[in-house]
């Protein structure tokens, strides 16, 4: 996660309360998309961010996990992220993001 965006989900979080936002991702890999959502639940781990040892809590998905694709309307899902769904390993990024969400809900 670039750090111009580290800046813009801790103002967010700031202004609105970290109870009222929920990140999504759409990184390719399963990798890039759980160290964004540590990142933005636990801090910048490499210490080099607006949250570097600034832990949010926020909630993160990924929008091809299910949570998110039954929250949107189907056509604009199909439309916005269908084409790169099916290129995308989705049961790697699906499981990546389960993980981090629960290792990190009681941090």
């Amino acid at each position: 996660m670039d750090l111009e965006n580290q800046k813009r989900i801790k103002e967010f979080a700031e202004k609105f309360g970290g109870e009222n936002i929920v990140v999504l991702f759409g990184a390719a890999e399963a990798e890039a998309s759980g160290l964004a959502a540590e990142t933005v639940m636990l801090g910048d781990p490499t210490y080099a961010g607006a949250l570097a040892n600034v832990a949010l809590h926020l909630d993160a998905y990924h929008a091809v996990e299910p949570e998110f694709k039954e929250a949107v309307d189907p056509a604009v899902y199909d439309e916005q992220v269908g084409m790169a769904e099916m290129t995308l390993n989705v049961d790697e990024i699906i499981a990546e993001m389960k993980r981090m969400r629960e290792e990190n809900k009681n941090s």
